[in-house]
């Protein structure tokens, strides 16, 4: 057993997401393990970009009020407590809603072949999308 060496809290690159956000890598896994766990934080607004996990995702809201959407899908609301999981290869974006911080952990896994990335990227979350019709 270890106390694994906590990691300074970091920006998140503006390629991937809009606003502010920050995250703190809770856990990267060394071989065998390919788990990651990020505690990441949204300022009100911030979202991620459209993105996609070759073995999906699972968020747990810690607080705030989250908007998340798949690609084709109506924007959904959750909140404290909630856990949402994202199938594999599914486009989706996540952020926090307009007049609140929010923060979720966010977890996920590296698929273990160099040839196949964890997370693709996509295009920007347009103000349009954001602002769009929810669930």
């Amino acid at each position: 057993m270890e106390i694994l060496k906590r990691r300074a809290s970091g920006k998140a690159p503006a390629d991937w997401f809009t606003g502010d956000v920050w995250w703190d890598v809770i856990y990267a896994g060394g071989e065998p393990s390919r788990a990651r766990l990020n505690l990441v934080r949204f300022a009100p607004c911030a979202r991620t970009d459209w993105h996609s996990h070759a073995l999906g995702q699972t968020l747990h809201i810690v607080s705030g009020v989250a908007l998340l959407q798949e690609r084709g899908g109506r924007i959904i609301e959750a909140r404290p407590g909630d856990t949402v999981y994202t199938r594999p290869g599914q486009e989706h974006w996540h952020g926090a809603a307009p007049d609140a911080f929010m923060e979720h952990l966010a977890l996920w896994e590296g698929t273990g072949d160099p040839g196949v990335p964890e997370t693709v990227w996509g295009d920007k979350v347009t103000d349009a999308e954001y602002g769009g019709p929810r669930a």
